[in-house]
């Protein structure tokens, strides 16, 4: 006959057993925590002062919107191993976060003609009720205009 054991909850495989291996797997202590919400401040400083350069914004918006991507990212990934734990998860994140992160870079690069070539079958109608893209004045900013004789939108215009 089976022997019978008591329902103890503190046993193995009923949620006290956490407590434990907190402990041998090596989570991060409160040093640690405290060392990345330092860094996390550090980036987040990075990301405002690469956002306020006058000079980088005006010459090559491009490349401030880059860095401040890298940034987030790099502040993203902190958040996700240290608060999120999952820098002591078993092997199994890889399962699920590779083919994600493939998928979201195949739509990505499958959006982005699509998105560069909208305008390239418009009709004529469409070109009427299209917004117009914003002109850029003398310092670079970006300004609206109330003109919709645009020359680049004449395509069914005749000019006298």
């Amino acid at each position: 006959m089976a022997e019978h054991h008591p329902f103890d909850p503190r046993s193995p495989g009923h949620g006290y057993e956490a407590e434990a291996t907190d402990q041998e797997h090596g989570h991060a202590g409160t040093g640690k925590y405290v060392a990345v919400f330092i860094a996390l401040c550090v980036l987040t400083a990075i990301s405002f002062a690469v956002g306020n350069w006058p000079t980088l914004r005006h010459s090559a918006p491009g490349a401030m919107w880059a860095m401040m991507m890298a940034v987030s990212c790099a502040k993203a990934m902190l958040v996700i191993l240290f608060f999120m734990h999952l820098m002591w998860e078993a092997n199994w994140k890889y399962v699920l976060t590779i083919p994600s992160a493939m998928m979201s870079i195949f739509l990505l690069l499958m959006l982005i003609p699509d998105i560069g070539r909208r305008t390239d079958r418009y009709s004529e109608e469409r070109w009427l009720y299209a917004a117009e893209p914003e002109e850029k004045n003398e310092h670079g900013d970006e300004t609206e205009h109330g003109n919709h004789d645009h020359p680049e939108h004449d395509h069914g215009k005749q000019k006298h």
